[in-house]
């Protein structure tokens, strides 16, 4: 009887353990959206990521958002558990729509579970998880790929690139052009996105944090879209856009967290 009692109080005892064991994102929900009502996005929000990364420090994330019942996305929050900044990126619309994708390319400092967030016009947050495996780098305090001379030599250029949905758009580009006609806006910045936990390979100190703080982008010169940045966006990293397919001009302005601010402008007047 004395065997049979402890082994239930054993079994409690695990039972319990595991109904207490917390995860980040429990600990992120409330910091990041307070006590709002986190729904499930369903089919609604599509996230495209490698099953394993076999490059953590620049691996390409695609993600497609449509509104839950006909609501018009205003702003979507990419956010990886276990990074050192977890919220990643945010991306609010200037004009809201019923449907948007994006890529881009994180730096994923170990295997994480990743969260998207969609928040819609009337005050809806809804959210898809997935979780992506690594090959063990450890990318946030990889050091830079740059010789650093060269990087901030180069700095805040921007290559600005507009094509259709097709085979290279990727599968959550494809998907979000379903729908409407759209094209996608890629826009590659040369920027070493120091994280602050990376070291000088010849001093050893800490190499102080500079990354991507803002990427305004204005199509046919109205506001378009901001994308607010992090640690976990890559060196050099690429943001892509869906974009109308009859956008004649892209302006991007790009701002550092060091206010070093650049601008670039492409026209495509025959597409």
């Amino acid at each position: 009887m004395h065997r049979r009692t402890l082994c239930l109080t054993l079994g409690l005892a695990l039972v319990g353990g595991q109904a207490l064991a917390r995860t980040a994102w429990d600990d992120l929900k409330p910091m990041i959206f307070d006590d709002r009502a986190l729904l499930s996005a369903g089919a609604d929000i599509s996230i495209t990521s490698p099953y394993r990364t076999d490059n953590d420090s620049r691996t390409p994330v695609g993600v497609r958002v449509a509104g839950p019942g006909g609501r018009l996305v205003a702003r979507v929050t990419v956010i990886l558990d276990e990074n050192p900044m977890p919220v990643s990126a945010v991306i609010d619309l200037a004009q809201p729509l019923p449907e948007f994708f994006f890529e881009l390319t994180l730096r994923f400092n170990g295997p994480t579970p990743m969260h998207v967030v969609a928040e819609t016009t009337d005050g809806q947050l809804f959210v898809a998880e997935a979780f992506v495996k690594t090959s063990g780098q450890g990318a946030c305090a990889s050091p830079p790929i740059t010789d650093p001379e060269a990087a901030l030599a180069a700095l805040g250029q921007m290559t600005i690139e507009m094509a259709g949905i097709g085979p290279a758009g990727g599968a959550a580009a494809r998907l979000g052009a379903l729908a409407h006609r759209q094209a996608r806006v890629d826009v590659d910045i040369r920027h070493p996105s120091l994280s602050g936990l990376q070291k000088d390979q010849v001093t050893l100190l800490f190499i102080p944090m500079r990354y991507v703080q803002t990427l305004d982008v204005a199509l046919d010169g109205q506001p378009y879209a901001t994308v607010t940045g992090s640690i976990s966006l890559s060196e050099n990293p690429r943001i892509s856009l869906a974009a109308p397919a009859g956008t004649r001009s892209v302006d991007a302005t790009m701002t550092d967290t060091d206010g070093t601010v650049t601008h670039a402008k492409r026209s495509f007047p025959g597409y």
